[in-house]
């Protein structure tokens, strides 16, 4: 079995640390004949923000990696947090993704649409289910409803499928509601 972990990041509390880690960084890597990207390689400052400030700190920013924006945000028990929500495009890209697929496969029997559409959500349900991220999750099953009921309302002009019998149909074949699998 082989396993690929390419993709890592460094916490460290003061600049110069930073800094001094990517001097070395390059040299460590070239012994084993690997490399970094340089345009995927950089600094970014992500200080924990000011108690007194209320979050206005604008300075600390936020940054995407692998698929989730990190953040800092208060807990509900008013301490700061680092928290993970779905980058934006990441999200986007995935609901038009959706859409196209049932579009495409609009034709397609039910009952095999229902399972491709299950693994695609279910997928996407295992990746990105992480703590204070399920507003996405939500988003994601709200918008598979609504592209699997449009196009399923185009396969003839018979008549559209509306709410009621879409509802009906999902008593058969239920779509995987979302949920929280990774508590992190």
């Amino acid at each position: 079995m082989i396993r690929w972990a390419d993709d890592f990041i460094i916490g460290c509390e003061l600049e110069s640390d930073a800094r001094r880690i990517m001097a070395v960084l390059p040299k460590r890597f070239g012994r084993y004949g690997l490399s970094l990207h340089p345009e995927k390689t950089s600094i970014i400052r992500f200080k924990r923000p000011r108690s007194g400030d209320g979050g206005k700190d604008r300075q600390n920013g936020s940054f995407d990696f692998l698929g989730f924006t990190f953040y800092w945000a208060r807990s509900y028990r008013g301490y700061w947090v680092i928290k993970r929500k779905t980058a934006r495009n990441r999200l986007a890209r995935f609901m038009r993704v959706l859409w196209r697929w049932c579009r495409k496969n609009m034709h397609e029997p039910i009952q095999q649409q229902h399972q491709a559409l299950c693994v695609k959500l279910r997928g996407w349900f295992r990746y990105h289910g992480v703590r204070n991220n399920y507003r996405a999750l939500k988003a994601v099953f709200a918008c598979a409803g609504r592209a699997w009921r449009y196009w399923l309302s185009r396969r003839s002009s018979k008549g559209a499928v509306n709410w009621q019998k879409f509802d009906r149909l999902c008593v058969s074949y239920p779509l995987p509601r979302p949920r929280i699998i990774h508590n992190i």
